[in-house]
């Protein structure tokens, strides 16, 4: 049997591209921001395929954690709104305070989103 051996990046073939000091600095923080390699990076990019940021992932992330707040907040209102035994000793300021925290919290996704477009 007359196998090829199998091909592989590590003993594959290299390209030499020269950068300058501010180019690699760019490549680097870029490939960092990915979660790639340098090498991967300019392979990725090079073939066309899209790289996708990891920090959109921890916005992503900080947007789930905001949303599970707003979650709760809205359980509790709807418990005292429905009149719930264990809500009737809320003093309407409380309330108050519940709504303003609904509203800070709707304001604090806006801005993540808005962070997460501006990219």
């Amino acid at each position: 049997m007359n196998e090829m051996p199998k091909s592989t990046r590590k003993h594959g073939k290299h390209i030499r591209v020269p950068v300058l000091p501010d180019e690699e600095a760019i490549i680097k923080a870029n490939a960092e921001a990915s979660g790639l390699s340098a090498a991967s990076f300019i392979r990725k990019v090079a073939m066309g395929y899209q790289v996708e940021s990891i920090v959109d992932i921890k916005q992503v992330l900080e947007l789930s954690r905001v949303n599970g707040d707003l979650g709760r907040l809205g359980g509790l209102l709807k418990l005292w709104l429905a009149n719930d035994p264990r809500t009737a000793n809320f003093p309407p300021s409380l309330i108050k305070t519940l709504l303003s925290k609904i509203e800070s919290t709707q304001q604090e996704l806006r801005n993540i989103m808005e962070t997460i477009l501006d990219r």
